[in-house]
């Protein structure tokens, strides 16, 4: 009698562990979700960046359209494997409004390189070092790349991801806007 007492106290006792870990969870990424705005309050907006060829790249040219923003590196495996999808996805759902930037947290120089060899179609733009505290305050915990967000054309955050995208991904955030 004593043994399923103390069961059930510890059974009850790890569901309510559970369901505040859940609350917290949930309250965390609403809490995220609404810690961007949209186009016209929001810094991000606002910022300018530099391109690997030196030209000057402003954030706000996207808004008012559904925006993927991927942030990477040259030095990142899951970064380098994942651009060719971000480049189809860009081919495919351009016509629906989509827009992709990529962020590079890397050098130019680097960029540069890669770029040669393996061209997309979407800009790219460097974040350079800041690039990890600005993908912080996007949301990403981690500071991890790659790192991914989208934003709907009103300028709200749709998804976030940390770690590469796959195309079930893309496919669930292309339906959102």
């Amino acid at each position: 009698m004593i043994k399923r007492r103390n069961m059930l106290v510890a059974s009850t006792a790890v569901a309510a562990g559970l369901a505040g870990v859940g609350a917290a969870w949930w309250l965390r990424d609403r809490h995220q979700k609404s810690s961007i705005g949209n186009s016209s309050s929001d810094p991000f907006w606002a910022l300018e960046m530099e391109t690997p060829d030196g030209e000057l790249l402003k954030i706000s040219t996207f808004a008012g359209r559904p925006l993927l923003v991927n942030f990477w590196a040259t030095w990142c495996p899951p970064c380098v494997e994942e651009l060719p999808l971000l480049n189809r996805f860009h081919q495919d759902q351009r016509a629906r409004g989509w827009r992709v930037l990529g962020l590079a947290v890397d050098q130019p120089s680097a960029v540069r390189a890669w770029l040669k060899k393996t061209p997309l179609d979407f800009p790219i733009a460097m974040a350079g070092l800041g690039g990890t505290d600005l993908s912080k305050r996007m949301g990403n915990l981690t500071g991890g790349l790659p790192f991914s967000i989208a934003f709907s054309a009103s300028g709200d955050v749709l998804q976030r991801k940390t770690g590469q995208l796959l195309l079930t991904d893309l496919t669930n955030w292309a339906a959102l806007a």
